[in-house]
């Protein structure tokens, strides 16, 4: 895998993530990047529970696109680097699957931020977009040459 900044969650995969062919089923990429992106907001002290505890609101997905490009198999180790890309009204991620060094698929995900109660957009609750602000930051200011694509 690629050296980067991005947070890093590991998966096996079972029986139950493959299809007839033997290979990942494709809609297990999303679940896998959803498991990524919960558990990268919690190392950064922003679960999910918090905001809609503490701010009334939660985020959902407002647009995902996948390439796949190899496939995953049983038993592989597979890791999910997600990376943070843009904190606004809404919050743009990058997330890459590797197994070892291949990469296996890139997820490009946005998200946005509503209401608990009428599910209407709000912006992200302000304890939150300041800290994925500071964390884009200091992914910019630790990745050579800024951002890697």
């Amino acid at each position: 895998m690629t050296k980067s900044y991005a947070h890093h969650h590991r998966i096996r995969v079972y029986f139950e993530d493959t299809d007839a062919g033997g290979v990942v089923y494709h809609a297990n990429y999303l679940r896998w990047a959803e498991r990524a992106r919960t558990e990268a907001l919690r190392d950064m002290g922003l679960p999910h529970s918090d905001m809609q505890r503490l701010h009334g609101c939660f985020l959902v997905v407002r647009r995902a696109t996948v390439e796949y490009a190899r496939p995953a198999r049983l038993d592989d180790e597979v890791v999910v680097a997600t990376r943070i890309r843009r904190a606004s009204a809404s919050l743009l991620l990058v997330q890459e699957v590797f197994r070892g060094e291949e990469k296996l698929a890139v997820l490009d995900v946005t998200l946005a931020c509503v209401d608990a109660a009428s599910l209407a957009p709000r912006r992200l609750p302000e304890p939150w977009l300041g800290a994925l602000r500071a964390r884009i930051e200091t992914e910019a200011s630790l990745t050579p040459g800024g951002m890697a694509p």
